[in-house]
């Protein structure tokens, strides 16, 4: 069974009114306990409003959203526990530090769910582990942190809830390049040692390509596509009719491979290219 389930998921803007907009239109998808899904779309495509709906922050207009196979919308006093279990990660995740020091910070969550003693504490520092947040920051005010320290400080206050679902809307939004690969390859640690499902919302599809197992595709309010990462970025004139784009070694690859067939189609990583070039020298005693 799956983790969780849309059917035919739809919002509306100011219904009603003049300014009536769907957000998002009749969406249908299954995900898998311990996937790690991408969600890419242009700004406006629905992604943010349909992930707000997956913890119940957003009432859907019309449809279901099934954790476990229970609708999260049956029981409107039970949505609080729903947002335990499906943590949520926005864009600019620090601004929402309020405590007088990064380990009450992290610790709100968790207290709120009733944990308290050796429990609450063995999960601080085990969220701050995973963030890459050093010991010493945890009581310090998080107003004297960097802005990667922040952003990483917010993130562990979700992650130590330890949710079965966690979903990060644009967690690397405004970090320079060191400090998005350091968040990412952090996230990606995670997901591997916790073995808990994880959707990532994205503009950046270098990133979606490193760590998605599949991929959703929105535009216009719409579902447009749902697959494995490497059939997703095979079907790049697609993509690029609705304004998006392969990730670039992608391209380069593809580009150079042309009809040859010396490499992979749907390379996604430069590590993955690096590997397939070598070996192409190594075969013709260049290396």
């Amino acid at each position: 069974m799956s983790v969780l389930e849309v059917q035919n998921l739809s919002f509306v803007y100011g219904a009603g009114t003049p300014f009536e907009k769907k957000a998002v239109d009749d969406v249908n998808f299954a995900v898998n306990k311990g996937e790690f899904i991408g969600i890419i779309g242009h700004t406006g495509s629905g992604k943010s409003t349909m992930v707000q709906m997956l913890n119940g922050l957003i009432k859907p207009t019309s449809g279901k959203v099934l954790l476990n196979g229970e609708d999260i919308f049956a029981n409107p006093k039970e949505i609080r526990k729903v947002r335990f279990q499906v943590g949520m990660v926005f864009q600019y995740p620090e601004y929402q530090l309020f405590e007088e020091t990064v380990y009450k910070d992290i610790a709100f969550g968790p207290t709120n769910m009733g944990i308290s003693g050796d429990e609450l504490d063995k999960r601080v520092r085990s969220a701050a582990m995973f963030t890459g947040l050093k010991e010493e920051l945890l009581f310090k005010s998080p107003f004297d942190l960097s802005g990667g320290e922040k952003r990483r400080a917010a993130i562990a206050g979700v992650i130590a809830m330890d949710p079965e679902i966690l979903i990060l809307d644009e967690p690397t939004a405004g970090l320079d390049p060191m400090g998005r690969d350091v968040l990412l390859s952090q996230i990606t640690e995670y997901h591997k040692v916790r073995n808990n499902t994880v959707l990532l919302v994205s503009h950046s599809m270098e990133d979606i390509a490193r760590v998605a197992d599949r991929v959703i595709v929105m535009n216009k309010s719409h579902l447009q596509m749902f697959d494995n990462t490497k059939n997703i970025f095979a079907r790049g004139d697609e993509l690029a009719k609705i304004g998006l784009r392969i990730p670039q070694i992608t391209k380069i690859m593809s580009d150079i491979n042309g009809d040859s067939g010396l490499f992979s189609q749907g390379i996604l990583c430069v590590e993955q290219a690096a590997s397939e070039i070598a070996e192409v020298l190594k075969r013709r005693g260049k290396l």
